[in-house]
């Protein structure tokens, strides 16, 4: 049996625009008894022609549908928004963040409720279903689910009891990884979400899918023929060509941007390396600066230890110079009294001579009485 390819928005939409067929796999991926499922209609329609006309390529990328739900739990009903995003590409992580926060931040997503006899408007939790149309980096499970658990963490004790603060700030989410699904149908959801496994396709487009009806459970069958009646859709076909013709597009331009963001890094790596070289020729001449400055100082510090010591030798000659005049003149000075010594010496010697020549007179006359 040939079915349309549902990894395609056109061909996604076709299905879950079956409310019963849409409740079928919601209910089997998140686990839960849906009572009702209503569509958000303003978030539901996607004009593949318009976007192509408008060049808007990349909000292709991933396909948004927006449900309100009540499921029945053990606990009884409750209303919930369930969201399903479909993704081609890793680099639409962002886009998923950007549509969780304007459901968060969405007022008319809010429902009244009575707590201890008092109503007030609470948030609706969120249950997020991610279809990835490429792998993620550590995990091969085909589907994940994360389940948020209350603990208390002082005892360690799972709380049971929901409540409406924690339920309006986070959320329970399911990952089905397309690139997973791969001939393996150990259990109904997996044997389900086989009709998105892409090695079944059967046409060089990929639009059509060969499976056999009779390797899905009975309550699955409503989803095979509804795929298959896609099939037979004239203008199904067309919007799964233009679809591809948008994917081209949004990957030669990814590809463009990939290059310009390598050529922008190479120049840029370029114009660091040479701010390098720069910083480094820069620092060679401030380090040459700084030894020529070292030597002028050392020279300037070694001229003036030369005045110094040519001051010092002109002050010990200057010194030396008044030492010999004063030796000079104390020679001169020795030389005049030793020449007044002699001088006297020779008027004692006179006067000793006169005196003997006294001395022979007194004598004579004395003799000659």
């Amino acid at each position: 049996m040939h079915i349309a390819n549902p990894i395609y928005d056109v061909v996604f939409k076709y299905l879950m625009e079956d409310a019963k067929v849409a409740k079928l796999l919601i209910s089997s991926i998140i686990g839960e008894d849906i009572e009702e499922l209503d569509f958000r209609p303003q978030e539901f329609t996607t004009d593949i022609d318009k976007s192509r006309i408008e060049g808007r390529i990349g909000t292709l990328t991933v396909y948004r549908l927006d449900f309100t739900a009540r499921i029945r739990t053990e606990e009884g009903s409750k209303n919930v928004i369930i969201e399903i995003q479909k993704a081609k590409f890793a680099t639409d992580i962002m886009r998923f963040r950007s549509y969780l926060g304007n459901q968060y931040s969405d007022t008319s997503s809010t429902q009244a409720v009575t707590i201890n006899n008092h109503t007030r408007n609470i948030g609706m939790p969120i249950i997020g279903i991610y279809f990835l149309g490429h792998k993620l980096d550590h995990n091969e499970s085909a589907v994940i689910g994360v389940n948020r658990v209350y603990t208390d963490l002082i005892t360690g004790e799972i709380l049971t009891t929901k409540e409406s603060f924690i339920e309006s700030l986070t959320h329970d989410s399911y990952v089905i990884q397309i690139p997973n699904l791969r001939m393996k149908r150990r259990t109904e959801l997996e044997a389900l979400l086989s009709i998105f496994d892409q090695t079944l396709s059967v046409d060089a487009a990929h639009h059509m899918l060969n499976v056999q009806e009779g390797d899905f459970p009975e309550k699955y069958r409503p989803l095979i023929r509804r795929l298959q009646m896609a099939v037979s859709e004239p203008e199904m076909r067309k919007q799964m060509t233009l679809e591809d013709g948008l994917l081209q597009d949004f990957e030669n331009m990814q590809r463009e941007i990939e290059e310009y963001k390598q050529k922008t890094a190479e120049a840029e790596k370029a114009v660091e390396e040479e701010k390098q070289k720069t910083a480094k020729a820069e620092k060679a001449i401030a380090e040459e600066k700084h030894k020529t400055a070292e030597a002028e100082k050392a020279t300037a510090e070694e001229k003036h230890k030369t005045a110094e010591a040519e001051k010092a030798i002109a002050e010990e000659k200057h010194k030396t110079a008044e030492a010999e005049k004063a030796t000079a003149e104390e020679k001169h000075k020795t030389a005049e009294v030793e020449k007044a010594i002699a001088e006297e010496k020779h008027k004692t010697a006179e006067a000793i001579l006169e005196i003997e020549e006294l001395k022979k007179r007194l004598s004579a006359l004395e003799q000659s009485k």
